[in-house]
């Protein structure tokens, strides 16, 4: 059988100079802190799915601004081998609506601003892309379309 990629989204949301990060409940990441995201579903743009994801991880609506980056994400077996492969489309969003809770595939869900990023135990996905565009002073605040 052959392998392949599995599409995936995340939302790269920044307010008042805070970044939107989820605590995973689920594998792959499992307790660890990310952006929220995940898989698409069949049939499902990548826009749509990244507004679903975030609702059902924090509780909050967002609107699609831009797409930030395109990262691949391996994740491997204690020998080195690739077990998945994600192809993840962040997007660049804010907040239009709704409430901050932890949803279905989170087990917390917070505001963090740059220097609470730093003491984080995130995936490497996650550390690579806030150091590339949240860490960096020119990249705090996302530009406006």
């Amino acid at each position: 059988m052959e392998r392949r990629p599995v599409a995936a989204v995340g939302a790269f949301v920044v307010q008042d100079g805070k970044v939107l990060l989820v605590r995973r409940s689920n594998p792959p990441g499992r307790m660890k802190w990310s952006l929220p995201g995940g898989r698409m579903r069949f049939g499902e743009r990548a826009a749509s799915a990244v507004v679903r994801e975030v609702l059902e991880e924090t509780g909050l609506e967002v609107e699609v601004r831009r797409v930030v980056d395109v990262v691949d994400v391996f994740w491997r077996d204690d020998e080195g081998s690739v077990i998945e492969h994600f192809v993840i489309v962040d997007f660049d969003c804010q907040v239009v609506g709704g409430s901050l809770v932890a949803g279905s595939d989170a087990l917390e869900v917070g505001w963090f601003e740059p220097d609470e990023v730093r003491e984080l135990d995130m995936t490497e996905s996650t550390k690579a892309f806030l150091e590339e565009h949240f860490l960096r002073e020119r990249h705090r605040t996302p530009a406006k379309s």
